[in-house]
């Protein structure tokens, strides 16, 4: 692991950039930042700009440092191009979702990396469910499936409760796009791994059970 393809460096010099350019400029920051009321009267760009732009340091280190950890568990398997497809697929997905539960709240905005890392991510823990990783305030690393379903279990928690100052959604969204588009190159998974996609879809079909009975 921990490579550091030419296709990471690229994505992550792509969001240093944005970033530290949004940091010093207000008006740029604002321009491309993910808002429901400007994407809805036709600014549909920020859906994708947003994804380049991070509130402070710590939250683009938080998602770079992150990135660096799995994406090249995803591009060993995929190869860098469909790396891309499948980051910038999460970024959208988590992007749409967000719009969707937010779309009555034209004031609504968020920037951050967040849901293409995450459908890295989740892409990551379905391509070596065996992985195990620790997290704070767990001192034994867990199998990277768990800790993939426990952190969605805690998103759509977060949704919910409107918990801190996080896009919930966007990481919501992102992880279904990075799920969706590793099944779409890696179909076989269906059949060698049925137990693990089911397992890893069950927080999703939560999500929609959830937001068809308007409880979320």
């Amino acid at each position: 692991m921990n490579n550091l393809h030419l296709a990471t460096i690229a994505i992550m010099a792509a969001n240093i950039l944005a970033s530290l350019k949004g940091f010093n400029n207000h008006t740029f920051f604002e321009r491309y930042k993910f808002g429901v009321g400007a994407i809805q009267a036709g600014q549909k760009d920020r859906m994708v700009t947003s994804g380049f732009l991070h509130v402070d340091l710590s939250h683009l280190f938080f998602n770079m440092f992150t990135l660096y950890f799995f994406a090249d568990v995803v591009i060993d398997w995929f190869g860098p191009g469909k790396f891309i497809i499948l980051y910038f697929i999460s970024l959208v997905a988590g992007s749409l979702l967000a719009l969707y539960f937010h779309k009555n709240e034209p004031y609504y905005s968020a920037v951050g990396a967040s849901g293409a890392v995450t459908g890295i991510l989740y892409s990551a823990i379905l391509l070596e469910p065996g992985m195990r990783l620790g997290i704070m305030f767990i001192p034994i690393p867990l199998p990277a499936y768990v800790l993939g379903i426990l952190y969605l279990f805690y998103s759509i928690y977060g949704m919910k409760t409107r918990l801190g100052n996080i896009g919930h959604t966007a990481h919501f969204g992102g992880a279904i796009g990075g799920y969706v588009v590793t099944l779409f190159f890696k179909p076989d998974l269906l059949v060698t791994d049925t137990l693990m996609v089911l397992l890893l879809a069950l927080p999703i079909m939560l999500l929609f059970i959830l937001g068809k009975m308007g409880k979320i």
